[in-house]
Formats: structure tokens, C-alpha cells, sequence
């Protein structure tokens, strides 16, 4: 490629393009501009120089070149009066930096001045050298101007706003409200001359012009319809009002832009022009929530603007009762929804307007926000987008960080929306696809080329991040669930007097007003941000904790989770803005205790109410994983087991929360239905909790009480660990077995395993902020008699010459936790014949079973307790199912494998499928089970403390009741009690077969 030589060469030094070399020299040269020497290929002088520079800087050099070339060219013509354009230009350096952005970013302006070359004079700077003023534009025209002078200022005034807008004269908000005002001189004057119009001897009519959408919000771009709504006083003004209106829209169709009145009653099908009662006839009774939307803007632009203003006073009182509608909140997401839906395709991702990450995104997000919330703060009730925006981030109904990103968003996409509409004066929002159009525009916008990256790259990369941001914004706001709660909350429960709060909370029914109202003094009392966040959810707040047995409790919860986590930066931004976490933390805390007090030792997991996966109980792996790494840490040399304990027990209460919180909310309706929620899901999440604490703190134990060199050691699960069956109150039953190392001898051995189960047992039992796991070891041989730690051998010598038939029963739940896995399975081979005897039981061994329940039942069950309702020991409970099922595995589980199950319900299951029990039977068997289960945990999330006694009444039943997903207390006692005499009829028949 040969490399360009000559003028061409030196000019695409300023940005010419070089294809057009000869002709860019010809028409700065000596016959042209004067601004170029084509001897020397050097600029004439230094103020062609500088004349030069400030084309380089244009929006497109090439375009400005030619425009300003054509005006000189039309000037000649002509003949001006005043000092040639170059001339000027030279001399004033304002004009030259205005008129050159003007001519290089607007082809339409160009041109208009081409056609009337005397026009860029209304660019010179003053005598002090100031910009011209872009105010009070057309003062020009006059007072009785005609069409065309009022076309000619209209111009001007525009010509004047975009060299102020291109050269930073102004910014983005005062170019807005610049071009609005435009708009409204422009109205009043074509409702003079329309009024001027009128037959002779026809009475002016009162007749309003309210300004609607981006004018109306003060944030009108370059070429845009003007919405307004015709309001005429009364019924004889119409006939002069919608003549004088016609005129005026066609007035303005010949001077500026459109006048749009399709924002009015029943769109274009309606009168053009309706009176003050009628449109309050039409907004009282058919108006649709998008219609009181569009109210949102409306502001007097012309005519009668006293009457304008009466029209908007009159319905401000309907257009803040509008998101009180059922279904006004998706209203607003349906209409969103529709415009993207008619955006063509080919269309959709250029759209900087109605597509996806664009303005409208960010008006439909704060239009709602404001229908919401300015029921009752008039902070909000401002028409423009960006003051309304600042007010929601100011009143804290959304954050800094998503209010700076959505002002940031705005002012780019305005930016790009003027920049593409001045280029042509067209109407468009969509970026260009042509390379050619995409580098205009980045260069119209400022971007410029940087190593690496050139200017379109760069305007594209801040596209890209605003529209995402913008889109990511957009969903969670218009879509955030506090949203339709706060909008079902009538606006007079929303402000209120204290008297008329304290009869609310009765209404509501808390047990004890007064106090109650003093917690909600406390929280939103004063004029922070905090209080005025706390203004917004507290309304929602007590719908739910209403809905609970006991309200008063669930807010004195909040207000202790709040005072601790007031000061914290994200949390009540996370109840606001992150989806339902503010109910599901209501829900949490009314309905448990349990959730409550896990919560106010460690409120910081309440980041885990953000999301359903987060809710999700953790893979046993996971857990594993977790817990040791949690330890190791405090495991390195200097070795610290008390920190690494705490470390362990401080993740194994996130996980107990985690836990609960996901039973408490899928049953209170707050989570998806596919979270598992089954009572078997919650037995299997928490042991497997408890398993991984057992292996971290037997790793530290080992660290704490070193074991001899090849000592082996495990733990086995016994009980409710060994089945994954645990509840929330359950202790961890195991049994500690250990192997010596070949040549040691057995007492030592023994001290040292010793030593290990003991320390094992301290660490998880030392005071600390967490729910303890106790670990009993009470089921081991010879009981609480025997010692801790057995040897394998001897756990064998023992099974196969003195175990007792409930030992063997006990075993039916033995499985390996942790510890050596090895030395695990030989236990289990050891335990297999004893649990599953091959020729099952004697007939003498059955009767010692029920002998042993019924001791049990008569010595074990509490004094005063309920046998009906006392859920594990209790008739048809849970040790009524499982030593019915346990019976049949030692009778049969020896000749039939699939009975070798850890867990009551498989082998229940099992057992049906033997044909062992009848399928009636084993459904009444897994009922009764299954609910004294559920009702034993409910309890435990409901109190915060264990019991397995179901109460008969109070608001402990109540409490349960509504966790467990009933309504009525008493209906669901009788469906207990029903449930658990069909169990205790078929364990019945189980243990007498």
C-alpha cells in the first residue's frame, strides 16, 4: 500500500478523510476557507491553525469542513451585512468552538444554516466574551409573531441549546429542562396565534394545556412528540376550546415537532378536548393503572394554567390510590413487558429507548417505586425522572449504589438519544449498525481512541456495562416482592397517629399494643435513612407476623435482630432490595424460636434468606469438607483446639439455620416447592450435619489428645444418628471402638482411645454460643456401667457371649461415622450376626422385647405426660413404629437383605413389600410416624426448646399448628389423635403376629 503524500497527507493530520484529500485541500484553500497554504501544505497562519485543530475536534472534521465550507459559499452569495464567517471565526473563539461541534455533529443544523446563512451569528459570544443566553428563546418571534417567525426562533432557540449541549456548556439535566422550555414557549405561542384565529365575536374559551411524559417531566429530548391533555373548564367552552386546540396542534405540526394527545380518556377514540368533570368522571370509574402512570408527569404548559393546575390537584388523590389496585403493581410489569414484545427484532439489542437495559427500563422502574411509596411521602411526587430517582435513593426506598448506577445509566443513554437524534433531527433511538454511524457517534459522545482500543470500542464496552446494569436493576426493583406487599398495604395503615396505630395493632392482633408500639417507635423514629427504610418494611412486616399466634413475639424478634444489625451497612438494604428476604425473616422470626436465637448468635446469616440455593442443605461431602478445613486452620503449628472447636461449631450453627430456616419457610409457603422439605429430608440434612461435626472434632480431639502411633479408632451411629432420623433436639448416640497397635499393650491402648472419646466429648460440650451437640454413648455395652471405649476384640467377645436381645435391637441402627473406615466395616461385620441373626428370633426373645416396650412405656414416659399426644413415647408415636419395625428386622432381616436398612421408614417399607406386613397397616405405621416426627421438630422450632409432649391448647399448639401447615388447632389435634390410634392398632398387631 503506498503510503499518502502531500496535502492529503499533512490534513489527515486534523482528521480528513484522505480518500477526499484533493477536495478537503480545495476547499480550505485560498479559493476556499482560506485556511490552508497549498505551497507550503501548512495551515496559512496560526489562526487557520487553531481554526484547523477545532475541526479535528468535531464530531465528524469531514462534515463540519463541508458544512461550514457550503455557508461561506451561501454567504458570498448572499452578501451578509455583518463581518464574513471566517472572519468571525477567527476572531472569536466561543463561536468557533459552538458553530464547528454544531456542524459536526448535526447535518439538519448544517443545513438549516446553509439555507439561512445570516443565522450563525446568534452563536457569537458576548462582549465579555460569555456563551449566548439558550433562555427565553423566543422572545424573538414576539408577542404576535407569525408561523414563520415563530419557526425561525424555534430554530434559533434549538440552534443555541445544541451548541451549549456540544461544547459543555450545559449539561445533561439543563439541556433537558432547556428543550422543555422550548416546548412550552413554543405551546404558548401557538395558543396565541390560535387564539388570534378564532371566528370574530367567539368568547375565549378557558381551555388548559398540561404538559404529559418527557415534557411534563422537564426532560424532553431533541426531536420527540410533545404529549399533553386538553382540559376545558366547562361544557360551553368546548366548542372554542376544540377549535382553538386543533389550531394549536397543527400551529406547532408547522413549527417544531407533533403534539400528541393520545395520553388523554380513551386515547385517540376520545374528545380531544373533555372538561375538568369529565375527566374526573372517566379517572374515578375507567382510567387503567398505566393511565395514572402517565399522571405521574403532567404538569400546566400553556393556556389556562391555573386550570391546569386545579385538573392535577384534583386527581393527585386517584393517582396515589392507584398501586392499591390488586393489580396495579403487574400492571406496570405487563405494560413493560409489551412495549420490548413490539420492538422488532432486528431492533431489539440497538435499542436504547424500549429495549431491554434502556430508558424505559429505568422509568417504569422508578414510576412504580413512586406510585408506591409516594402514597404517603410526598418527597416523591416530582415529575422528572432523575428528581424522582434522587428522592427514592433520599428516602431509602432504593440503595445509593443501584440509585448512582441508575442515575449513571440515565444520563448515558439520554446522551446517546440526543447525540443520535441531533445528527438528522430525526426521531430515533436506535444506535446505528454501520461502522461508519457507530464511529460518528462515539466521537459525538467524546469517546476517543486509546492504545488498544478505539473510540467505538470504548463507547461500546460503556454500553455494554450501563444497559446491563440498567437491565439487572430494572428486575430487581419492578420485580422485588416487598413491592406488591408494601402496595396491599392501604396507605392510611401506612401513616398513621399513634392512637390510630395502637387500634391497628389490635386489629392485627397483638396481645399487647402498647408495647408493641413502642418497638415500632424505637425502629423508625427520627429522620435517618435507617428509620425511613424501616418506615417501608415495617408495614409489610406486620401483615406477617399477624398472620402468627403470636405477633408480639415476632416483632420484638425484629427489633433485637434490627438494634444488632441496625449500624450494618447491607442489612436493611438486603430486606429491601433483595428479593423476599424481609418476609422471609418475618415468617422466620414469628414462627420460631428456634430460628430466632440461632439468628441473634450469628445475624449475619441472615444473608442466607437471599436465595432458594442458599437454602438448600449441604451435601454430606460438602459438609466433610467444610468442617475440616474450618478446623485446620487452628490446627497448624501453634496447634489451638479450642479455636478450632469454636471454628467447627460456629459452621455447624449456620448450617442448623440454614436447616431450619428452609423447614420453617417451605412451610410457611416462602420457598419453591421443589426445596426439600419432607421430614426425611430434614432427619438426612441434619445428620449429616452431625456427622461432619463428629469427624472435625474427632480430628481435633486427636490433636488435643494425641493417640499412640497406629492406634485405630471410630465412631459407630447408633440411634436416631445411625438411622438419619435426627430432630433438631437430638443428641448424637454413638459408640467409641479402637484397635491397638500390634505389640502395645491393652491397658495403654485402651487410656489413650480413652482419652480421645473424652476429649471428643468436652469439645463438643463446652459453653459456647451454639446449640451443643451432645454426644451419648449410653448404648454401649453394659450401658453407662461399661466402659467408654471398647477394643474390636472386645466388642466381639462381648456381642457373642453376653449381649442381650435390646442390644441387638440397638444395633439394628449401628453404621460408621468417622474415624478409621476400615476398622468401621470390621465392627459392622462383628455386629451383622448379632442385629440380623440367621434363624431370627425364639419365641422367648419376642416376649422379652414386648416385656422390655411395655417397661419402657410405663418407667420411661414422663410424670403427667399425655400418652395420646406425647410424640416418641406416646401411643402410635415414634418408639411405638420403630420397635414394631425394629421386631420384624430381627426376626427376618437375617434371610432377607432388603430389611438391612438403618432408616425406620425403608424398612418399613421393606417389610410391606415382603409382604411381612399388610399394606394397610404399613401406611398407618409410616403416618403415625411421619407426623409425631414433624410435630416433634415443629415443636422444637416453635419453643426453641425440646419437648415431645404435644400441648392440647395454647399457643404452643397454635404456634405448631401453623408450621405445620393447619389453621384450625383443634382440628389437628383430632387428626393427631386419629392418626395415632390407626398406628398404635397396626404396631399392635405387628408385635402380636
Amino acid at each position: 500500500m503506498t503510503r499518502p503524500t502531500g496535502s492529503p497527507a499533512r490534513l489527515a493530520r486534523y482528521g480528513f478523510d484522505i480518500a477526499n484529500g484533493a477536495r478537503t485541500a480545495e476547499m480550505l484553500g485560498p479559493d476556499g476557507l482560506g485556511l490552508w497554504n497549498t505551497a507550503t501544505r501548512e495551515p496559512a497562519d496560526a489562526c487557520a491553525a487553531e481554526l484547523l485543530t477545532a475541526l479535528s475536534r468535531a464530531a465528524d472534521p469531514d462534515l463540519a469542513l463541508r458544512q461550514l465550507h457550503r455557508i461561506v459559499e451561501a454567504e458570498r452569495r448572499v452578501g451578509p451585512p455583518g463581518p464574513p464567517l471566517v472572519e468571525a471565526l477567527r476572531d472569536d473563539s466561543g463561536l468557533r468552538q459552538r458553530l464547528i461541534a454544531v456542524l459536526g455533529a448535526s447535518s439538519a443544523l448544517g443545513d438549516h444554516l446553509v439555507a439561512n446563512p445570516d443565522q450563525w451569528a446568534v452563536l457569537v459570544s458576548g462582549a465579555d466574551g460569555a456563551a449566548p443566553e439558550a433562555d427565553g428563546m423566543l422572545e424573538i418571534a414576539g408577542a404576535d409573531a407569525d408561523i414563520a417567525a415563530l419557526r425561525r426562533a424555534y430554530r434559533l432557540a434549538l440552534l443555541r441549546i445544541a451548541a451549549a449541549d456540544l461544547t459543555g456548556g450545559r449539561d445533561l439535566e439543563q439541556t433537558m429542562a432547556a428543550l422543555s422550555a422550548l416546548a412550552d414557549a413554543t405551546l404558548a405561542a401557538a395558543y396565541a396565534i390560535a387564539l388570534r384565529e378564532l371566528p370574530a365575536g367567539t368568547p375565549a374559551p378557558r381551555l388548559a394545556v398540561v404538559a404529559m411524559g418527557k415534557c411534563g417531566g422537564g426532560e424532553l429530548n431533541y426531536v420527540s412528540d410533545v404529549d399533553v391533555i386538553f382540559v376545558a373548564a366547562e361544557d360551553h367552552d368546548l366548542a372554542a376550546a376544540t377549535t382553538l386546540a386543533t389550531r394549536l396542534i397543527h400551529v406547532c405540526g408547522l413549527v417544531a415537532w407533533p403534539v400528541d394527545a393520545a395520553l388523554r380518556p380513551e386515547g385517540n377514540r376520545g374528545p380531544l378536548v373533555r372538561t375538568l368533570a369529565s375527566h374526573l368522571a372517566y379517572y374515578q370509574r375507567w382510567a387503567r393503572t398505566w393511565e395514572f402512570q402517565a399522571l405521574l408527569k403532567a404538569r400546566p404548559a400553556a393556556g389556562d394554567t391555573a386550570l391546569a393546575q386545579e385538573w392535577i390537584d384534583r386527581l393527585a388523590p386517584l393517582v396515589w390510590a392507584a398501586a392499591e389496585r390488586p393489580e396495579a403493581v403487574e400492571d406496570v410489569r405487563a405494560m413493560r413487558r409489551k412495549i420490548i414484545d413490539n420492538i422488532p427484532p432486528r431492533e431489539l439489542e440497538r435499542e436504547i429507548k424500549r429495549g431491554p437495559g434502556g430508558l424505559r427500563d429505568i422509568e417504569f422502574a422508578v414510576q412504580l417505586l413512586q406510585l408506591v411509596h409516594g402514597r404517603i411521602d410526598e418527597s416523591l411526587r416530582v415529575p422528572g425522572t432523575l428528581p424522582a430517582l434522587r428522592a427514592l435513593v433520599d428516602g431509602g426506598y432504593v440503595g445509593r449504589a443501584d440509585g448512582e448506577a441508575l442515575l449513571g445509566g440515565y444520563r448515558f443513554l439520554r446522551a446517546v438519544e440526543h447525540r443520535l437524534q441531533l445528527q438528522a433531527l430525526r426521531r430515533t433511538h436506535t444506535v446505528p449498525a454501520d461502522p461508519g454511524g457507530l464511529r460518528w457517534l462515539a466521537h459525538a459522545l467524546g469517546y476517543t481512541a486509546t492504545p488498544g482500543r478505539d473510540a467505538v470500542e470504548a463507547f461500546r464496552a460503556e454500553w455494554v456495562s450501563h444497559a446491563t446494569e440498567v437491565r439487572r436493576l430494572h428486575a430487581k426493583l419492578l420485580y422485588r416482592p416487598l413491592l406488591e406487599s408494601v402496595a396491599r398495604v392501604p396507605a392510611e395503615s401506612l401513616r398513621m397517629t399513634p392512637a390510630a396505630a395502637r387500634q391497628r395493632l389490635e386489629i392485627l392482633g397483638f396481645a399487647d399494643p402498647a408495647g408493641a408500639l413502642r418497638h415500632l417507635e424505637a425502629l423508625t423514629g427520627g429522620l435517618s435513612r435507617t428509620a425511613a427504610i424501616q418506615r417501608t418494611l415495617l408495614p409489610v412486616l406486620l401483615q406477617e407476623f399477624a398472620d402468627a399466634p403470636e405477633p408480639d413475639r415476632g416483632l420484638l424478634s425484629y427489633r433485637q435482630v434490627s438494634e444488632k444489625l441496625g449500624r450494618t451497612p447491607w442489612y436493611l438494604r438486603l430486606l429491601r432490595d433483595e428479593g423476599p428476604v424481609a418476609a422471609r425473616l418475618a415468617r422466620s422470626l414469628v414462627l420460631s424460636r428456634y430460628v430466632t436465637d440461632l439468628l441473634a448468635r450469628e445475624p449475619e446469616a441472615l444473608r442466607l434468606l437471599a436465595d432458594d440455593a442458599e437454602l438448600t442443605p449441604r451435601d454430606a461431602e460438602v459438609l466433610h469438607d467444610g468442617f475440616a478445613a474450618a478446623a485446620a486452620r487452628h490446627l497448624e503449628t501453634p496447634a489451638d483446639p479450642t479455636q478450632a472447636i469454636t471454628a467447627v461449631r460456629a459452621l455447624r450453627r449456620r448450617e442448623l439455620l440454614r436447616v431450619a430456616c428452609a423447614d420453617v419457610l417451605s412451610r410457611a409457603g416462602a420457598l419453591a416447592p421443589a426445596q426439600p422439605v419432607d421430614i426425611a429430608a430434614v432427619g438426612t440434612a441434619l445428620t449429616h450435619l452431625a456427622d461432619a461435626t463428629l469427624a472435625a472434632a474427632l480430628r481435633v480431639a486427636c490433636v488435643a489428645a494425641p493417640p499412640m502411633p497406629g492406634l485405630r479408632f471410630a465412631v459407630i451411629g447408633m440411634g436416631r444418628l445411625g438411622g438419619y432420623e435426627l430432630s433438631y433436639p437430638s443428641d448424637a448416640d454413638v459408640l467409641f471402638v479402637y484397635d491397638p497397635p500390634s505389640g502395645v499393650a491393652e491397658d495403654a491402648a485402651s487410656a489413650a482411645a480413652h482419652a480421645v472419646a473424652e476429649e471428643l466429648r468436652r469439645l463438643l460440650g463446652m459453653p459456647a454460643p451454639d446449640p451443643p451437640l451432645g454426644v451419648d454413648a449410653d448404648l454401649r455395652p453394659e450401658g453407662r456401667q461399661g466402659p467408654l471405649v471398647r477394643s474390636l476384640a472386645a466388642y466381639a467377645q462381648y456381642y457373642a457371649r453376653w449381649s442381650k436381645v435390646w442390644e441387638a435391637q440397638a444395633l439394628l441402627r449401628a453404621r460408621f461415622v468417622c474415624g478409621d473406615a476400615e476398622l468401621g466395616r470390621e465392627f459392622l461385620a462383628i455386629a451383622d450376626p448379632v442385629r440380623y441373626p440367621e434363624q431370627g428370633l425364639s419365641r422367648e426373645q419376642v416376649i422379652e422385647i414386648r416385656r422390655i416396650k411395655a417397661r419402657v412405656e410405663h418407667e420411661r414416659l414422663p410424670r403427667g405426660a399425655d400418652p395420646a399426644t406425647h410424640t416418641k413415647l406416646g401411643r402410635g408415636g415414634l418408639a411405638d413404629v420403630e420397635w414394631a419395625v425394629q421386631l420384624l428386622q430381627l426376626r427376618h432381616a437375617g434371610t432377607l437383605p432388603a430389611l438391612r436398612d438403618t432408616r425406620t421408614l425403608h424398612a418399613l417399607t421393606a417389610a410391606r413389600d415382603a409382604g411381612l406386613v399388610d399394606p394397610v397397616d404399613a401406611a398407618a405405621m409410616a403416618a403415625g410416624w411421619t407426623l409425631a416426627a414433624q410435630v416433634r421438630n415443629a415443636l422444637m422450632l416453635v419453643r426453641g426448646r425440646a419437648t415431645d409432649q404435644l400441648p392440647r391448647h395454647g399457643v404452643e399448639l397454635a404456634g405448631a399448628v401453623r408450621l405445620l401447615g393447619g389453621t384450625d388447632p383443634q382440628e389437628f389435634l383430632d387428626e393427631y389423635l386419629r392418626t395415632a390410634r390407626r398406628s398404635r392398632a397396626a404396631v399392635e398387631r405387628v408385635l402380636d403376629a
